[in-house]
């Protein structure tokens, strides 16, 4: 049986570095995007240059009408989902919780909250045996922010994790039964673009002294723990949060 995972964020840093490793696994990987489209086509063409199988479909995960058309696509064109990886994710400049507006937080949780309750829903609903499904494994990619709270940086953007969290312990006990892992992965410091987006393109270097192991991660590191997390070799593992953060 065809495995068939969507990886939400996918067409860069840990999205991307999990879809590659997902499609050498045996996974079909449905490269999600929101903006990138030529860097998520040139993602799949990779995968499919190595003998995988792929397909790039847009969706904001904020935007339910368009989460439930990138479902319905992959209904009709692969059928039944049996993994998600929630990875789809927004980080905004440094500031205080006094310089920050209400638009921001919006787009904070509207992305990193609700885009991962969105499509744990749907994937639920084809997953779930309850309604004929065979079962599956979600995967939310979290932050260690969740634990430090990220103070006078991105006190918001933990908030959000902080709750990504929580729906990953809460959501695990109410699928247990019905086939569905679900279990989330913090990482750390990794070397990815989400910095530059945040105004930070040197963070990992500039906070690497703060690590134990005194260096930033790789998103290929994470990603070793989100496929782990996503076959049979974790399936007696739900619930779990685990941390790739170096020791921070």
């Amino acid at each position: 049986m065809d495995k068939i995972l969507l990886v939400t964020g996918a067409s860069r840093g840990i999205g991307a570095a999990t879809s590659v490793l997902a499609a050498r696994q045996g996974w079909s990987v449905v490269v999600n995007f929101n903006a990138r489209g030529d860097e998520a086509q040139a993602l799949v063409q990779r995968i499919v240059d190595e003998g995988g199988r792929a397909m790039a479909l847009q969706a904001d995960v904020s935007q339910e009408t368009q989460v439930m058309a990138m479902f319905d696509q992959i209904d009709r064109q692969w059928g039944r989902l049996s993994g998600l990886v929630n990875n789809a994710g927004v980080v905004d400049v440094a500031a205080r919780l006094d310089q920050m507006s209400w638009q921001r937080w919006r787009r904070m949780f509207d992305v990193n909250v609700l885009g991962s309750l969105l499509c744990a829903r749907e994937a639920v609903r084809r997953m779930s045996t309850r309604g004929g499904g065979a079962g599956g494994a979600i995967v939310n990619v979290s932050s260690a922010a969740a634990r430090l709270g990220s103070p006078a940086q991105y006190l918001d953007y933990a908030a959000a994790k902080g709750a990504v969290d929580t729906m990953t312990v809460g959501l695990a006990k109410e699928v247990a039964a019905e086939g569905i892992r679900v279990n989330a992965v913090r990482p750390g410091l990794i070397e990815t673009d989400i910095h530059a987006s945040g105004g930070q393109p040197d963070r990992v270097r500039d906070l690497a002294h703060q690590v134990p192991m005194l260096r930033g991660g790789q998103a290929q590191e994470v990603a070793q723990a989100i496929v782990w997390l996503l076959s049979e070799e974790a399936s007696y593992t739900t619930m779990a949060l685990i941390d790739v953060s170096g020791g921070r």
